[in-house]
């Protein structure tokens, strides 16, 4: 019974967020339609079933993350963990940033990015602005505007749907004192920082190509308990690790912003760095082979963002990749609008 007040808080925040991220994205909707009208990209139509396949989705993943904390899996103070005050400073600025976005979608740019910056240390394909974002991954105040953009999109789960990797890492992890753990693409650090409560005294990497984003990282963990993480700016197809160097390794939100072969390479680099028996733990969006309902969603997803490889993403075999980079595939779960993998280094390797 002592839960039920804390279980009634979990919900009730997590519907002020789903309808925070509705209102806004009706409002920026309608704005934009009636200032900049070529900026919108036409999109399917979502009937009443599929709203509510896509509520029972959201309902089953917060029960989910409601009852792994409660099994102490981590700690419960992570289901109500978020930097509302500075949140609440940045959301005016996301609103003064979508004219620029509006502009530069009628001109269909996606590489007005940052002039200082020195295109040779970056892949071509990343050197977009994704999702239309003002300056792509390549400034601070885009690492500022992230998590907030993140949180408005999947309508307050972002941080639920990132927890899914717990359970299949820290199982992997368990009875090492301290595991060693690399995050890749590891963006603002929420993963590392999720990670850091659930397992306390690991020791932690985040590499990721964007600077900006790592600093972001690092004033984030700075404020968190525990050892600090390494943060090292990197590419995931070229880790700057010695073989057989980590635990685990996980992965979030990452393989649907690269071209396939780039997919590939980052998965056999992951399977590289891990010592024979190790994990690798994927969490990325979900597919049409295991959420054919939601088919019309990520359609629409790929319509309105900037998205160049989502549309081979979504029907890419990425079982049959996670074998070809030399893992052995252990399960997969689809929670609300994302999938996770885990995959071993066969121990024989």
């Amino acid at each position: 019974m002592r839960d039920i007040p804390a279980q009634f808080a979990y919900r009730s925040l997590q519907q002020g967020k789903s309808l925070f991220g509705v209102a806004h994205k009706q409002a920026s909707t309608a704005l934009m339609d009636l200032v900049a009208p070529g900026a919108s990209s036409p999109t399917l139509a979502v009937g009443p079933e599929l709203l509510r396949t896509l509520q029972a989705r959201m309902d089953r993943l917060l029960e989910r993350d409601w009852q792994e904390a409660i099994e102490g899996l981590y700690p419960r103070e992570l289901l109500f963990d978020a930097p509302w005050g500075e949140w609440l400073l940045r959301y005016p600025l996301i609103w003064l940033d979508l004219p620029a976005i509006w502009a530069r979608r009628q001109r269909r740019d996606v590489r007005d990015l940052p002039r200082n910056i020195d295109g040779r240390q970056y892949p071509d394909y990343y050197l977009q602005n994704f999702h239309h974002q003002t300056d792509g991954y390549l400034s601070d105040r885009s690492a500022e505007l992230y998590d907030l953009q993140v949180e408005i999109l999947f309508n307050g789960t972002a941080d639920a749907m990132r927890r899914r990797v717990l359970r299949p890492l820290l199982q992997a992890v368990q009875g090492i004192e301290r595991p060693r753990i690399l995050d890749v693409a590891t963006g603002t650090g929420r993963t590392l920082q999720q990670i850091q409560a659930a397992r306390p005294g690991a020791s932690l990497v985040g590499i990721d190509l964007s600077e900006a984003y790592l600093r972001q990282a690092g004033r984030r963990l700075h404020q968190s308990s525990g050892a600090l993480p390494q943060l090292l700016q990197g590419n995931g197809e070229e880790l700057p690790f010695r073989d057989a160097s980590f635990d685990a390794v996980t992965c979030v939100f990452l393989l649907h912003e690269l071209p396939a072969e780039a997919r590939s390479a980052v998965l056999r680099e992951c399977r590289r760095v891990l010592r024979p028996g190790g994990r690798l733990v994927l969490a990325d969006s979900i597919q049409l082979a295991d959420a054919p309902d939601c088919a019309t969603v990520l359609e629409n997803f790929r319509r309105v963002f900037h998205e160049p490889y989502y549309r081979h993403y979504i029907s890419d075999d990425l079982d049959g990749r996670i074998a070809n980079a030399g893992l052995q595939l252990q399960g997969a779960e689809s929670w609300f609008m994302t999938r996770v993998w885990w995959a071993d280094r066969r121990s024989e390797d």
